[in-house]
């Protein structure tokens, strides 16, 4: 019985023991948890830290290529250049003919010539023109008054008028024809040569009017010429400096067309004054006819009373 009790006795104390221990790691466990939290925060602390002088040196990496191409890249300077010229451009039609190539410019200004002689005809007939018609109603009165080719010979006896060559060419050919039997043969012969002068005093009033019909038609297609070279002049300087920003190519476009604008401004009014002339030359061409027809009219008169003269004679007066 005195070797049995000494050995229960370890037992309670070796329980006690583990109890403590759990005891003890109960109380630790907290206070190890609590230390981990700062342990894993001061990690990204300490990884942030040297991370936040990189965005400087990103920057600074970064700056350097942007402004190193426009300082080492002339072609990129060559374009920015270009697009400057471009906006800056005078875009007036003094400033654009001033630009345009030497082909353009040549076309423009033969334009411009044509233009200037279209407007010159077109004054310097019109007072023509309206000095033939009013000169030629006077004319036309005096024939109508007259009886006979001497009366109205005296009538229009100023050189140089339509009246006179007409009465002066009837008088010529019935002064030729002065022996002739036929009347009708010398009324023949008298309305041709009256004919061919109503023909060219027409052809007369024509001239000049021929320049106008030439302007209205080809100065489009002269203007459209000088548009096609300045078109392909602006795309070859697209190849070149291998940009469509219109910036650059509009110049030369508005150059082109301004050629085909010169174009119609000379062609248009060409156009019309050529149709106006044409109308007008018509009416003193009518009036000319009229002047004709009344020379021949008195041819006629002085033929019959030159028969009823002859006839005279042979006529026997009875009781």
């Amino acid at each position: 019985m005195t070797r049995t009790q000494p050995s229960a006795s370890p037992t309670p104390s070796r329980a006690w023991r583990a109890i403590a221990a759990l005891m003890f790691s109960l109380v630790l466990a907290p206070v190890a948890m609590a230390d981990e939290p700062n342990a894993n925060t001061a990690t990204p602390a300490a990884v942030a830290a040297p991370a936040t002088p990189a965005p400087a040196a990103v920057e600074g990496q970064a700056a350097t290529p942007v402004d190193a191409p426009a300082a080492a890249d002339p072609a990129v300077q060559e374009l920015v250049e270009d697009t400057s010229l471009g906006m800056a451009h005078d875009l007036s039609p003094w400033g654009m003919y001033k630009n345009a190539d030497i082909v353009v410019k040549i076309v423009m200004i033969g334009l411009a010539i044509a233009s200037i002689i279209t407007w010159t005809i077109w004054i310097a007939k019109g007072f023509e023109l309206m000095g033939a018609k009013r000169r030629l109603r006077g004319e036309i009165a005096a024939l109508k008054k007259s009886v006979s080719l001497k009366e109205a010979s005296s009538v229009s006896n100023k050189e140089g008028t339509l009246a006179h060559t007409l009465v002066h060419d009837a008088l010529e050919e019935m002064r030729l024809s002065a022996n002739a039997r036929e009347k009708e043969g010398i009324k023949e012969r008298v309305s041709f040569r009256l004919e061919r002068l109503v023909a060219a005093s027409g052809r007369a009033m024509s001239n000049g009017t021929g320049v106008l019909a030439t302007i209205g038609s080809t100065a489009p297609f002269v203007g459209l010429f000088g548009t096609v070279w300045g078109i392909m002049n602006s795309f070859i300087g697209i190849a070149k400096t291998q940009t469509t920003n219109l910036a650059v190519v509009a110049p030369g476009i508005a150059e082109a067309l301004l050629a085909t604008a010169l174009g119609l401004v000379a062609a248009i009014p060409a156009v019309v004054i050529y149709n106006v002339f044409a109308r007008s030359i018509a009416g003193y061409k009518a009036q000319v006819s009229d002047a004709s027809a009344q020379v021949l009219l008195l041819v006629s008169r002085d033929l019959d009373h030159q028969g009823s003269d002859r006839a005279a004679p042979h006529m026997v007066k009875v009781g």
